[in-house]
């Protein structure tokens, strides 16, 4: 059987429902994604993901977001807090490989095998609040140079990594969980600074989409964009996995099927949906179809 082109997130809570694991077993996602409202030790972590596993049965990928900072999952007691990742940049690449390795290693105890990190976006003076600490310099240079060391760390733990947001988030001014944000930039400065780091760590396994339009480029936001898609594997040069960021957010138009049919059409893989229930996840997978 053919797993559907979907990582789906939409687990109430610490265990899974009879209702949960019935419907993973038919609706067989790719992969699964976590959250807080799933953690609470690591030996209830550890039973979460081999239940999940056990549901689709099969050693399905489960991932998370464990960057540091405020995007962190997995916090104390019994996990490493972690600061934002742009505070702790100053510090080097050994640094920044050795924290990605330790997150990694604290991941992989409990069965979670991908990090949605790291984050490659340049920061930008008016780069919104919602992602700018969460980038790791602001100049390509630097940002390509800490992610390449932060993905090694993860992999050195047996974690893939997942880089965000493609073809770049940084010069966004709005919070695209709320609305669309709009980059009028040049492309020409697009391809030099935001594109870059993209470009320098193409050869990564899996990426993730921004939803972001960039007006110059197209009028789709980069998720739904056949346009922009192509532009990720062609000039960027990326041809590994590619997901979207989580199509239940706000930026993106039309109800979540159709997010998801459009996703799919723009050349994505999958379909990420973080939050939701079985009656609104049913849909989606309908709609994203078998991973291709």
């Amino acid at each position: 059987m053919t797993p559907s082109a979907t990582i789906l997130g939409g687990i109430a809570g610490t265990t899974l429902t009879r209702s949960e694991r019935d419907f993973f077993r038919s609706a067989d996602p790719w992969g699964f994604i976590l959250f807080a409202r799933n953690v609470d030790s690591p030996d209830q972590l550890r039973r979460l993901t081999g239940e999940l596993r056990e549901a689709v049965g099969r050693d399905a990928l489960i991932t998370t977001d464990q960057e540091g900072g405020r995007v962190q999952r997995l916090r104390a007691p019994h996990w490493t807090e972690w600061p934002a990742p742009l505070d702790q940049a100053g510090a080097g690449a050994r640094a920044m490989w050795l924290r990605y390795a330790l997150i990694g290693a604290e991941l992989r105890d409990v069965g979670i095998d991908s990090d949605c990190a790291p984050t490659l976006d340049v920061a930008q003076p008016d780069t919104h609040p919602f992602l700018r600490n969460r980038c790791l310099g602001s100049d390509p240079e630097t940002v390509a140079t800490l992610g390449r060391a932060a993905a090694d760390g993860l992999l050195a733990a047996g974690v893939l990594p997942v880089m965000k947001h493609m073809p770049g988030h940084g010069r966004a001014i709005a919070d695209s969980h709320h609305g669309l944000p709009m980059v009028t930039a040049d492309p020409a400065d697009l391809e030099s600074l935001d594109f870059a780091p993209f470009r320098a760590l193409c050869d990564l396994p899996m990426g993730m989409t921004a939803h972001i339009r960039f007006t110059a480029l197209d009028d789709a936001p980069a998720t739904a964009s056949a346009r922009m898609i192509a532009l990720i594997r062609d000039r960027i040069g990326f041809d590994g996995l590619l997901m979207t960021d989580d199509i239940t957010m706000n930026a993106l138009a039309g109800s979540e099927p159709e997010r998801a049919r459009a996703s799919i059409a723009a050349g994505c893989d999958l379909v990420l949906h973080c939050n939701g229930t079985i009656a609104e996840m049913e849909p989606v997978v309908a709609a994203a179809g078998p991973m291709s």
